[in-house]
């Protein structure tokens, strides 16, 4: 076979270049604007006339890919995402949030005692036993043992020589991310709602492509709480709600309550203090005043439910006032949680580090 090679096309090079940066800038529009295609691609040409994309670069052209690689189709109210570009986001969701973090220790939930059936090495070292897996045989300090025994004029590997590594027991897990979606959410200049659904595409797309034995469910909550296919993400946005916590927690307890894994845990993302509960009755009760006693009272009750049920709470919180980190501190005692004062930016890499802690251990 005969290969002919040509002068590099630096302007091939250069457009795909282009496309890429084109195609992030792309994606993030499409989270921020809820999944509208159209006015992503409004936005996209604003930032060039303003200067910020290069006049060189061809829009249209853009717009063709787009659909000639089946990222966005055609209809009757205008141009929508794809399957394919759904899975496309979540993919770049999670390489954006975790790529930078080391992905070889991502793997099972490890309980808190030792033996047989786990995929993770321990740096210790034991004798071998009846019943040890092969694989677990660490043959270079199993040979070292034979020659310390009976040096270098013969070669005889006995049983007694043999150690293993230890490895830790695995287990699958049930999470559910719970996502305010209250108005406070993208108040004060600051969107908070497009990172937290980045870290739910992300998280969701390490568990179906690495951990199938693990379930997550998202649970978005308002005056109201729903649960929404991870496929529904791109087209979640905050409203014009209050933030009724208790009834998210509820909410994701009774899903978790239905989980056959055994370990269960609820991941909290959050800017602002509770504000509505729902009475016996089943009105609701709104105060958007402080914190008020009944309402905080009500979701801390709840808090304690999921403890009684080993479902701990890890609570993201994106605000800094001081008075809302106060209840949050409540909150995570009374749930034997854990809490993390965060920013919008770096909610993915916490969320991440604590996903892979909570893996380490087994909830009694």
């Amino acid at each position: 076979m005969r290969y002919r090679f040509e002068k590099f096309d630096e302007s091939l090079k250069e457009a795909l270049q282009n496309f890429k940066t084109l195609m992030e800038l792309f994606q993030s529009l499409v989270l921020r604007t809820n999944g509208d295609v159209e006015r992503a691609l409004e936005f996209l040409r604003s930032m060039q006339a303003q200067g910020y994309i290069p006049e060189d670069w061809d829009l249209d052209e853009f717009e063709r890919r787009l659909e000639n690689e089946e990222f966005v189709r055609r209809t009757p109210e205008g141009r929508v995402l794809t399957k394919k570009a759904e899975r496309t986001i979540r993919s770049s969701s999670l390489e954006q949030i975790f790529g930078n973090l080391r992905m070889g220790a991502v793997g099972g939930h490890p309980t808190p005692h030792e033996g047989m059936g786990g995929t993770e090495s321990q740096p210790e070292r034991r004798p071998y036993q009846f019943g040890d897996e092969l694989r677990n045989i660490d043959f270079s300090d199993s040979i070292m043992n034979s020659i310390r025994r009976t040096g270098l004029g013969e070669f005889d590997l006995g049983e007694q020589d043999l150690t293993v590594l230890e490895t830790d027991h695995h287990t699958s897990c049930a999470t559910v991310i719970l996502i305010d979606v209250s108005h406070s959410m993208i108040l004060y200049g600051e969107d908070r709602i497009t990172p937290a659904k980045m870290v739910a595409m992300a998280l969701s797309e390490l568990i179906l492509t690495r951990f199938q034995k693990d379930s997550l469910d998202v649970v978005l909550f308002g005056d109201e709480a729903m649960r929404v296919e991870v496929k529904d993400l791109p087209y979640v946005g905050a409203g014009p709600f209050h933030t009724n916590t208790q009834e998210g927690l509820r909410f994701a307890r009774r899903i978790l309550e239905r989980r056959h894994q055994a370990n269960k845990q609820i991941f909290l993302v959050t800017d602002g203090k509770p504000t509505v509960i729902r009475l016996g009755d089943g009105r609701l009760y709104r105060n958007v005043g402080g914190l008020d006693p009944i309402i905080v009272n009500r979701t801390l009750d709840e808090a304690v439910m999921c403890r009684r049920r080993r479902i701990p709470i890890t609570t993201f919180m994106v605000a800094e006032d001081p008075y809302l980190q106060r209840f949050v501190q409540q909150l995570t005692e009374r749930n034997r949680g854990r809490a993390y004062f965060t920013s919008a930016d770096q909610l993915g890499s916490y969320v991440l580090v604590d996903f892979m802690e909570n893996r380490r251990r087994r909830v009694r």
